[in-house]
C-alpha cells in the first residue's frame, strides 16, 4: 500500500517538529541531501532474505528486526519498492547490492559461480532510473563463512 500524500506530509511534519526540538533543521538536511548521492542497502526492502536461499536463515551473527508485512518477495517487487524510496528521497543515489539478490531464474546457483547474467536486471533497472550500483558479495550465511573467516 502507497502512502498517501497526506499521509506523508503529515509524518514528515511530526518530525520536523521533533527534530527542531534538538536544535535539527531537516530543510536543510533535505536540501544538503539533494547533492549527497548515497548507497541505500538493498536488504533494507526485505530484512536481509535475498533471493538466493528463499526460506533460508540468516547466519553469522546477523539479526533483523523485520518481516515486516508486505515485504519484497522478488526482485521486481523490490526494485518497485526502492522506485518508491528514490521518489521520495532527494538527490541522485545509489544501491549496495548484495550477490544474495542475484537474479538465477529461480535455479540453485553457489555464489562462487555468479556470473554477470545473474544481475543483468539490476543493471537494467539502475541505467534507467540513473541510479548507481555498489556491489557487495555477501560474506555472511554461508556455510564457506561458518568458521568465521570470509577470507580464502
Amino acid at each position: 500500500m502507497t502512502p498517501s500524500e497526506a499521509n506523508i506530509q503529515s509524518a514528515y511534519s511530526v518530525a520536523q517538529e521533533r527534530y527542531a526540538a534538538l536544535g535539527g533543521d531537516t530543510e536543510h538536511a533535505l536540501a544538503a541531501l539533494k547533492n549527497i548521492a548515497i548507497s541505500l542497502h538493498c536488504w533494507q526492502g526485505d530484512d536481509v532474505g535475498g533471493f538466493e536461499n528463499t526460506g533460508g536463515e540468516l547466519g553469522g551473527g546477523l539479526a533483523t528486526t523485520g518481516n515486516y508485512p508486505g515485504k519484497a518477495r522478488t526482485a521486481d517487487e523490490l526494485r518497485s519498492d526502492l522506485d518508491l524510496a528514490y521518489r521520495l528521497i532527494p538527490g541522485q543515489h545509489r544501491l549496495n547490492l548484495h550477490a544474495i539478490y542475484a537474479e538465477t531464474g529461480g535455479k540453485q546457483v553457489e555464489s562462487t559461480d555468479l556470473q554477470p547474467e545473474h544481475f543483468a536486471g539490476w543493471l537494467d533497472w539502475a541505467k534507467a532510473n540513473n541510479h548507481g550500483l555498489d556491489f557487495n558479495p555477501t560474506c555472511f550465511s554461508h556455510p564457506m563463512a561458518a568458521d568465521g573467516f570470509t577470507l580464502a
